[in-house]
């Protein structure tokens, strides 16, 4: 059985909880009514777009973030990991707050439609799409953490197909001679398959 630790879990539910979380936003996250002289009694409805802004990027840069994490090398893992970790923080900050008062994020976005500023009195509650909203997050969170738990094991990657950053790093010969790489073959305009210098 494959460990939720390994990297192709860690990697696809950080991409589905993110995935979530962005078709979430879109979905209508609170419902109620506003008492406005010139709103009046009217029932306003508000995506998560309305009340969550910034939610769409930090779903995006969580789901960069979880490729990075498993694509990369040791001390770039380390940064995608805090880069994630600061994502998945400010994604359940802007989920929660609209679960806390839906009534009080909702009164700004009515105010906004009718071109106020502040807000306006308003009673409403939070719809299944805050909580899908909600549950995005948490598995979000749950593949941050494996990450983090699985990136103590997990192998950097090949260099198998990198081109040769500096001099030293080309073969050496069975004398310690400097035999031209794959790399330098390909730049010279050989194909290092052949085995043999094209004819002149």
């Amino acid at each position: 059985m494959r460990s939720p630790t390994g990297k192709a879990p860690v990697a696809l539910l950080g991409v589905l909880g993110a995935g979530g979380l962005l078709a979430a936003g879109v979905r209508p996250w609170v419902t109620g009514t506003v008492d406005d002289a010139v709103l009046g009694g009217s029932r306003v409805v508000a995506t998560g777009a309305d009340v969550a802004p910034g939610l769409s990027a930090l779903a995006l840069a969580s789901a960069a973030a979880a490729v990075a994490v498993v694509a990369t090398g040791r001390r770039a893992r380390a940064v995608a990991l805090v880069l994630w970790a600061a994502c998945v923080a400010g994604a359940v900050v802007l989920t929660v707050r609209v679960l806390a008062d839906p009534s009080g994020v909702l009164g700004p976005v009515a105010a906004a439609r009718v071109g106020r500023s502040g807000t306006v009195p308003a009673s409403a509650t939070a719809t299944t799409g805050a909580w899908v909203a909600l549950a995005a997050v948490v598995v979000l969170a749950a593949a941050l953490v494996a990450g983090v738990v699985g990136a103590r094991r997990w192998t950097a990657p090949s260099a198998r197909y990198e081109a040769p950053g500096s001099a030293d790093e080309h073969v050496a010969g069975s004398r310690g001679e400097r035999v031209s790489s794959a790399w330098d073959d390909l730049s010279a305009g050989r194909d290092p398959t052949d085995g043999a210098d094209p004819p002149t």
